[in-house]
């Protein structure tokens, strides 16, 4: 099952009002590195507007709302807001599992992370710092 969201946004601009609905593939967003400031960006395009226009700018404005989510998103809509920073923080660690846990056992021997609690941790840390890292040179 995807891991997907309704998005809905709503605003008025030069007495013109816009509702704009988008479907957001969770996954794909956390591929792309997404961040929750940037929903608004992701509904911008899908719809053609312009992100340095001044429609974009009071779009800005307007709190996206959420429904329907699928998969994994259940969990982390309440009230119409989805808690993005926790669902990407969660499942980034998911998806990182696999790698790290090949690593461990390749490098030191180690069958479950999940044992070596301290070493999954540092393995994690590691990860992070060198996507800092890599963010902070561009």
């Amino acid at each position: 099952m995807a891991n997907t969201i309704d998005a809905f946004v709503e605003f008025s601009f030069k007495g013109e009002d816009y509702e704009l609905h988008s479907t957001l593939d969770l996954d794909t967003q956390l591929e792309r590195h997404m961040s929750l400031e940037s929903m608004h960006h992701v509904l911008a395009v899908e719809h053609g507007i312009d992100t340095y226009s001044y429609l974009f700018e009071v779009m800005q404005i307007a709190d996206i709302h959420f429904s329907n989510p699928q998969g994994r998103a259940a969990d982390y809509l309440h009230d119409g807001d989805f808690d993005f920073e926790s669902y990407a923080e969660e499942n980034t660690t998911d998806a990182l599992f696999a790698p790290l846990q090949a690593i461990a056992l390749r490098e030191m021997g180690v069958e479950d992370l999940e044992q070596q609690p301290q070493l999954k941790q540092a393995l994690l840390r590691a990860y992070r710092l060198g996507l800092e890292q890599k963010s902070n040179k561009r």
